[in-house]
């Protein structure tokens, strides 16, 4: 939505600025950083993605990653509306309620989306958990600099 903005000059209003809330709540194309936080919210523009550091976390979180997944893929109830079952579909129904229990009525399985959501939050918190260490945290520091610097010397020659 647009939206003009005037300030009084002498005896009539005058345009000053214009603010367009779907141009200014866009991203153009790359990787961007959004922070929000109490009184405001802040972005970064075209940011290198820590590849490096998802690597290694990766590696590092295989045992947690497969867990999560196995979790997440995890047979669940269906909170939707059942369609109408066949007499024969109604009867091995209610063969399966009474072996899962009645709050059972509605089964159904995570999608692919869910299962690599689950595994990404087990990558970050495995990230958390290295870069809590001094160590790890100075040597990475020190991983960037490098990759900055080289980066600079690359386009300079």
């Amino acid at each position: 939505m647009k939206k003009i903005y005037y300030e009084k000059v002498g005896h009539e209003y005058v345009p000053v600025s214009e603010y367009d809330s779907d141009y200014m709540d866009s991203f153009p194309k790359g990787n961007h950083l959004v922070m929000c936080y109490p009184g405001g919210k802040s972005r970064r523009f075209n940011i290198d993605p820590d590849y490096a550091g998802l690597i290694a976390a990766g590696r590092v979180a295989e045992d947690a990653i497969s867990k999560k997944i196995v979790e997440a893929t995890e047979i669940r109830r269906n909170s939707r509306i059942p369609k109408k079952l066949t007499p024969g579909q109604k009867e091995a129904w209610d063969k399966l309620v009474e072996e899962f229990g009645d709050d059972a009525k509605q089964l159904e399985w995570p999608s692919a989306r869910e299962a690599a959501e689950a595994a990404v939050k087990a990558l970050q918190e495995e990230a958390q958990v290295l870069y809590s260490n001094e160590a790890v945290r100075k040597a990475y520091d020190h991983f960037i600099l490098m990759c900055k610097l080289t980066k600079e010397q690359i386009a300079e020659s």
